[in-house]
């Protein structure tokens, strides 16, 4: 199973209340903070609702 590295590049400042809960979801708590999750359709579903927010990068697994 492989992962996703997702780092969060734009304020959430003016975006709508389920977008910054999306973000919350994933677990940021900061600007510019990367996380870690499996990849899965349902994390595929949070990072396509903030795509305009965050940035994406495939991990190869070791």
């Amino acid at each position: 199973m492989s992962k996703l590295r997702v780092t969060w590049k734009k304020s959430a400042i003016g975006y709508n209340k389920r977008q910054r809960m999306t973000l919350k979801a994933l677990g940021f708590r900061a600007l510019n903070q990367t996380v870690v999750h499996g990849d899965s359709l349902v994390i595929r579903g949070m990072i396509d609702k903030v795509r305009h927010l965050v940035h994406v990068e495939e991990v190869a697994e070791e």
